[in-house]
C-alpha cells in the first residue's frame, strides 16, 4: 500500500474553494458567477441569466437528472473542460426540484421521494464540491422561518425535503448569506455575510474572511488564498 502524504495547506490549493450562498429572489446570486475573474463554466437549471446578459460565460443548461450527469462527465473527462477554473451550480435548490420530480414519478409513496431526493443530492453535491482542482459555486434558494421562542426571523438555505435542507450546510466550509441593505441615504447594496447570527445562517471555516464582505467570489478566493 502506498500512502500519498499531503498538507492541509497543499490540499486546499490542490482543491479549490467550495461556496454555497443563500439568499432571496433577486439578491444577485446569479450575478456572482461573473464575479470569478477567471474561466468559468455555469450549470444553470434556471431559466434566468439575463443578469449576466453583459458576460460571455459558457453555460450548460440541465433539464433532467440525466442532464446533470452529463454535466459532471463533460466536466471530469472532456478536454475543452479543463480550462475552467469555476464551475457555478445555478441553483442546486432548481436541481434538487428536477431530481424530486424524477423521483416521484418512479415512488408509490411521496415519503420514499423525499428519502431518494436527499440521498442522490447528497452523491450530486459531494460529486462537484469534490471536482479537483476547481473552484466551485453552488447558489441556494432562502427560506425564512420565525423562531417560536425569540420571535426573530431565522433565514437559510432552502432545498426540497427537511432531510436534505437540514444537511446541506454541513457539505461545506464557507456558507454565506447574500443580503440586501440599504445605506444610511436609503440606497439599496448587496453584502455577503460570513458567520453566522441570530437571523442568518453562514459560516467560514477558513478563518480569513470578516462578517461582511462584497459579492465577489474573485475577492473571496483572494482573501482565503492570501492566508494558505
Amino acid at each position: 500500500m502506498v500512502i500519498r502524504l499531503t498538507s492541509t495547506k497543499q490540499s486546499v490549493v490542490e482543491n479549490g474553494i467550495k461556496v454555497l450562498v443563500h439568499g432571496p429572489a433577486g439578491a444577485g446570486k446569479t450575478v456572482l458567477c461573473g464575479t470569478t475573474g477567471e474561466p468559468t463554466v455555469i450549470i444553470s437549471a434556471e431559466a434566468g441569466l439575463l443578469s449576466l446578459r453583459g458576460k460571455d460565460i459558457p453555460v450548460i443548461e440541465v433539464k433532467n437528472v440525466e442532464d446533470v450527469h452529463e454535466a459532471y462527465k463533460f466536466l471530469t473527462e472532456a478536454v475543452e473542460a479543463a480550462q475552467f477554473r469555476w464551475v457555478c451550480l445555478d441553483s442546486i435548490s432548481e436541481i434538487a426540484e428536477v431530481c424530486l420530480a424524477a423521483e416521484k414519478k418512479g415512488a408509490k409513496d411521496p415519503r420514499q421521494a423525499y428519502g431518494a431526493l436527499a440521498e442522490r443530492m447528497g452523491e450530486l453535491v459531494r460529486a462537484f464540491r469534490d471536482l479537483p482542482g476547481r473552484n466551485v459555486y453552488f447558489s441556494c434558494k432562502q427560506e425564512r422561518t420565525k423562531d417560536e421562542q425569540t420571535g426573530a426571523m431565522l433565514y437559510y438555505p432552502s432545498l426540497p425535503g427537511n432531510t436534505l435542507k437540514q444537511g446541506i450546510g454541513y457539505f461545506f466550509d464557507e456558507v454565506f448569506c447574500l443580503r440586501v441593505e440599504r445605506d444610511p441615504d436609503g440606497n439599496p447594496y448587496r453584502t455577503l455575510q460570513t458567520a453566522r447570527d441570530f437571523n442568518y445562517e453562514a459560516k467560514d471555516r477558513s478563518g480569513a474572511l470578516d462578517m461582511f464582505e462584497p459579492p465577489d467570489l474573485a475577492h473571496i478566493h483572494a482573501k482565503i488564498s492570501k492566508t494558505l
